[in-house]
């Protein structure tokens, strides 16, 4: 129960973290900000500071940031809606912003006891499966694989598992960097004297170690975020493409549960504080990214807007009426509750194993 409410604490950071970003940029650039928040439901302790209202609310699950001019027309001139279009982009994507640092920060603290990090090398072809010729040697560092960067430990087996028979190879090899091109290493099943079955591409991966100090700990920390990155875009690809459905999915009840299910299950509490850190600073980059993607109602759809309304305007001195666009982002959102609900449902049903 206690990791529960940790989850749930943690998530509701993230999302203020998030507005956080708006209210920061919005303040830099002149915009107004009537209220900031941090928590849902009724106000536990509000103060005002210049035209801004803070307060302090009493669910810890999330916030908001009110603008001037967001939501309605405003005559003040320095409402959201009488911005700059290029101020609006900025405000819109600082939460996902804020959300991308928060992630980096999470790791960074995360990694800073490390005094190095694991690196995957080739160990050598496996016996028996004839790939002795694939044109890797052992001790060769890889640095891409299948047109994908390793930029963490992982990375190599991760996309070796996703590639098909013929594979791109970038590795380093006595401080050298070579490209090895369409080798072919297609899965070999095998059942062993004892009925064991395997299906494996015939070669071993080894480790090594790269010692680092705080600069090195920043890097890896960003090279973290950035797979992070990329890890929710393959995950949005194999949606798309049917390889993961609704089942595969997790909203905030799924990711609360998983988050108290990781933190219970640790050896340790210091082994469950870096799980659920793991896992915190993972949802965060989800969040920033989601965030930005060009849906209606997401922060991500209202730029797109604000850029096709530029792009009309240079040319036809014509902008969508904002009525069409309000229409469309209630669309988006009625939708986007509607995933959220079955999703929910989802997570729901999966606590009781159904």
């Amino acid at each position: 129960m206690l990791y529960i409410i940790i989850a749930i604490l943690i998530f509701g950071v993230l999302v203020a973290t998030h507005e956080l970003g708006h209210f920061a940029s919005a303040k830099l650039l002149g915009v107004k900000v009537n209220e900031f928040a941090v928590g849902m439901g009724p106000a536990l302790l509000k103060w005002g500071k210049g035209e801004t209202l803070y307060s302090l609310r009493v669910l810890p699950i999330g916030g908001f940031c009110a603008l001037e001019g967001d939501d309605e027309e405003s005559s003040d001139p320095r409402a959201f809606g009488r911005a700059a279009w290029w101020k609006k982009v900025i405000i819109l994507c600082a939460g996902a912003f804020m959300n991308f640092i928060t992630g980096v920060v999470i790791m960074a603290v995360l990694y800073a006891p490390a005094t190095g990090f694991r690196a995957e090398v080739y160990g050598g072809p496996l016996e028996g499966y004839g790939t002795e010729d694939c044109g890797l040697l052992a001790g060769d560092r890889f640095l891409s694989v299948d047109g994908h960067r390793v930029l963490v430990y992982g990375n190599a087996r991760f996309y070796l598992d996703r590639a098909g028979e013929t594979i791109d190879f970038v590795v380093e090899r006595d401080g050298q960097r070579v490209e090895l091109k369409d080798v072919h290493l297609p899965y070999q099943e095998r059942t062993d004297e004892n009925g064991n079955y395997t299906r494996l591409r015939g070669l071993s991966m080894a480790v090594t170690a790269d010692p680092t100090d705080f600069l090195g700990t920043l890097g890896y920390s960003w090279k973290t975020a950035i797979d992070f990155v990329r890890l929710v875009w393959i995950s949005l690809g194999d949606l798309i493409t049917g390889a993961v459905g609704l089942r595969d999915m997790s909203g905030p009840v799924g990711i609360v549960n998983m988050m108290g299910e990781v933190g219970s299950q640790a050896p340790t509490l210091l082994d469950a504080i870096w799980s659920l850190g793991y896992l915190a600073a993972f949802i965060a980059v989800n969040l920033a990214v989601m965030n930005l993607l060009p849906l209606p109602a997401l922060d991500g759809g209202r730029v797109f807007f604000l850029i096709i309304n530029s792009i009309l305007y240079g040319l036809f001195r014509k902008k969508i009426d904002v009525k069409y666009e309000g229409y469309v982002h209630l669309a988006g959102l009625a939708a986007l509750m509607c995933l959220m609900l079955a999703i929910t449902l989802s997570d729901v049903g999966k606590l009781f194993g159904r």
